[in-house]
């Protein structure tokens, strides 16, 4: 089948998916369909049905992770009651997948499902219902409640919203000598014969060093190419001050080497707007961020960049 090209988006065309819907997905429509004795809750349900499959299909061949079972759109009683085509991502919130037909503009949503969702999947399915192409996505419904097809954005923005939100890192676990992949103590690092990695001697950071308390660890950073393929040394200070509350100092020192890149930047972020930053100069041997306090539960990003690359770790006291 071949997707209407006077409707579609022609900038995201060679983003759009095909599904083949196979015997399981039109096993599970019926399945559906026979809890509905009226037949246009009944052809709902089936179209819904097939378009949920073909965006959950798509998802599992990104590793999205989705939950289907957890779905209005899995419940026969919730597909009585709504025009449901909801697909579950853990963690993140509802889906709607809707689908159209060949020669639709627009597609219509539901007044039960302008809110509470991640947002819209436009799934067209083709007159023998064998093949679904997913046209785009967007975020958001005007108050139309009609999506215009050539007016949707393409597949990678629906990737973008539906990527798995990173765990932060458990800094509390740093005190029990739990650290996570890619994470280790400064001491085990030292060991390894990695360069001199040791916290430089400075007043901002005297006071922590007396801290039995204290807990230092540290990752390696690779920036690929924008670093020669050379790593970075990432090391943090976690320092407690009560029981709710924390000081965490933050430095960046070269491996292999005895200066850092110049234009190297590392940055705090909050909610995801910067909030501090340093960045490397001539023959600078290393970047510390001022030490900032932090209390329990509270989370921040930190991120280290070099041109277009970046590595952000996110963290939580």
């Amino acid at each position: 089948m071949r997707v209407n090209q006077s409707i579609i988006n022609t900038d995201i065309e060679p983003w759009t998916f095909k599904v083949t819907l196979a015997l399981s997905a039109h096993a599970r429509a019926k399945q559906f369909q026979r809890y509905h004795s009226n037949p246009q809750k009944a052809k709902q349900v089936y179209l819904n049905t097939l378009a949920v499959y073909a965006v959950k299909f798509y998802l599992d061949c990104m590793g999205i992770e989705t939950n289907w079972s957890a779905s209005f759109s899995c419940n026969p009683l919730m597909q009585t009651i709504l025009d449901v085509a909801d697909l579950d991502i853990p963690k993140l919130g509802k889906l709607e997948c809707r689908p159209v037909l060949p020669e639709d503009a627009v597609v219509g949503i539901p007044l039960e499902v302008l809110s509470d969702r991640i947002g819209y999947v436009a799934v067209q399915l083709d007159e023998t219902l064998r093949e679904a192409t997913l046209l785009g996505f967007s975020k958001t419904v005007p108050n139309s409640g009609e999506l215009a097809i050539g007016e949707l954005r393409a597949l990678p923005d629906l990737l973008e919203a539906v990527k798995p939100v990173p765990q932060p890192i458990q800094l509390s676990k740093w005190f029990e000598n739990i650290f996570e992949a890619g994470w280790q103590s400064l001491s085990a690092l030292l060991s390894t014969n990695q360069g001199n990695l040791a916290f430089r001697n400075s007043t901002s950071v005297a006071s922590f060093r007396s801290n039995e308390e204290t807990v230092k660890a540290a990752k390696l950073i690779d920036l690929g190419v924008e670093l020669e393929n050379q790593s970075v040394a990432l090391l943090m200070t976690i320092t407690p001050t009560s029981e709710q509350q924390a000081i965490v100092l933050v430095q960046v020192h070269p491996v292999g080497r005895k200066t850092l890149p110049a234009n190297l930047k590392l940055s705090l972020l909050a909610a995801g707007k910067t909030v501090a930053e340093v960045q490397s100069q001539g023959q600078y041997n290393y970047i510390q961020l001022k030490p900032f306090r932090g209390d329990s539960g509270e989370s921040f990003d930190i991120q280290v960049s070099l041109g277009e690359v970046s590595v952000t770790e996110t963290f939580e006291i």
